[in-house]
């Protein structure tokens, strides 16, 4: 069953065609990194899904369901509102910058959404939180405010966050380019963490040995274009596509 589908799917700022007729499904349990230069259209892809930016033509199913189909900036189908707020929470996000609240502890940063959105009662958010940071290392955090926590570790309690809605995917928006390199890996290896518990996860990275060791597929992109959508011993052993061939010469 695929979780995420997205048919014919453009968008175009102006005159400006970021993304050309996309097509890609993730399936549940699928682990997809979307890899390529800077200006590729990848970050404006995953935003596209969630509704942070509007596509210009397409369709995106969620749960195999029609949840938007656009064509030349006129919505021509969606789902109701009850149905595209229920989609929507499915999906979880990360973004580059952690955007944690900081007059809020980091409990509080994590059982807000919940309590508010979703209407969870407060013991059994509360517990639900504290076992979230327990996942991500950070049990000892729970009373500390943002600005205590070194990049790293606020980049797992934004992990922690999006896990609290209990989605069904979880989209990674460059999860660990604004951090130090040293603390790349913690934040990595709790992403190999929910790979390895059965999260279907789309990733956009430029951390090539995570793609490797963690995608079930991976996705390069360029100019606007999929280009590539393999297994990762294809991509990284074998790219047959030129443009992919230069991009890795470039970063590996």
């Amino acid at each position: 069953m695929s979780i995420i589908r997205t048919e014919h799917v453009s968008k175009s700022f102006g005159k400006l065609e970021v993304l050309k007729d996309i097509n890609l499904t993730v399936n549940a349990g699928e682990v997809v990194c979307i890899i390529g230069p800077s200006g590729a259209g990848k970050s404006t892809y995953l935003r596209s899904l969630n509704q942070l930016e509007k596509i210009t033509s397409g369709k995106i199913f969620i749960d195999d369901q029609l949840f938007l189909h656009r064509e030349k900036d006129h919505t021509v189908e969606r789902v109701d509102p009850a149905t595209q707020k229920k989609l929507l929470l499915e999906m979880g996000m990360v973004f580059q910058r952690f955007n944690l609240f900081p007059h809020k502890t980091v409990l509080e940063n994590i059982m807000l959404a919940p309590m508010t959105v979703k209407k969870m009662k407060p013991e059994e958010c509360q517990a639900l939180s504290l076992d979230l940071l327990a996942r991500v290392g950070l049990s000892d955090k729970a009373d500390q405010y943002p600005s205590r926590l070194s990049g790293g570790q606020q980049q797992r309690v934004a992990i922690a966050r999006a896990l609290a809605m209990q989605p069904k995917i979880m989209l990674f928006d460059e999860p660990t380019s604004a951090l130090d390199p040293e603390l790349v890996g913690e934040v990595l290896n709790v992403m190999k963490q929910l790979a390895d518990e059965g999260m279907t996860m789309l990733v956009v990275t430029h951390e090539m040995g995570f793609a490797r060791e963690v995608a079930d597929r991976v996705v390069f992109m360029y100019d606007g274009v999929l280009a590539v959508d393999a297994p990762p011993k294809e991509v990284f052993e074998n790219p047959e596509n030129e443009r992919l061939r230069a991009f890795l010469g470039k970063v590996l």
